[in-house]
């Protein structure tokens, strides 16, 4: 029986690195505490605005940075590869990122859909008619904002070299 309260359960992969990064935030929000909340002259110490903020803060400083102190004598194994996992994440940020710097350029309709067909690939899509559902799926997007929902999108700066009539209809519908 004592042996049992003894045995320590494995740490998962990663718990050292989200408790870095937490503990990182928390000394962040520390050091930000006497722009964002305010001391009062007048009042009770325990009703200052400040008090329990610095509480909480203070202490989500104190406590992680005492388990990262205390974890880090045990050996860790796999976070960097799991730090990798992670910031796989990040690769979809830069496709929006991608992706909001090409709509005011090429439109919203060819990017939503050009959009839609490669993001469906790299997942892992490849049969043609999955794709062709892919950007059908984005031609379907773009006609409920703008046509039904009538969320003002601005025209693409390549419809500039469309003829005046055409360059019109694409500019309010596409």
């Amino acid at each position: 029986m004592a042996d049992k309260l003894d045995v320590q359960e494995p740490e998962k992969p990663g718990a050292m690195l989200f408790m870095i990064a937490f503990c990182l935030i928390s000394v962040v929000l520390v050091l930000y505490l006497g722009d964002q909340t305010k001391f009062s002259a007048k009042g009770k110490f325990f009703a200052q605005p400040r008090v329990w903020p610095a509480v909480g803060v203070i202490g989500m400083a104190a406590f992680s940075a005492a388990y990262v102190l205390q974890r880090i004598r045990v050996q860790r194994t796999g976070e960097i590869s799991e730090a990798f996992l992670w910031l796989r994440g990040l690769e979809y940020v830069a496709w929006f990122m991608i992706y909001v710097w090409a709509v005011p350029r090429v439109g919203y309709l060819p990017t939503t859909v050009i959009f839609a067909i490669i993001l469906a690939f790299r997942v892992g899509y490849r049969e043609t008619r999955t794709l062709i559902a892919a950007g059908a799926t984005g031609f379907a997007i773009v006609l409920v904002f703008k046509t039904f929902l009538g969320v003002k999108i601005p025209g693409g700066a390549i419809y500039e070299y469309l003829p005046t009539t055409i360059r019109n209809f694409f500019i309010l519908n596409f």
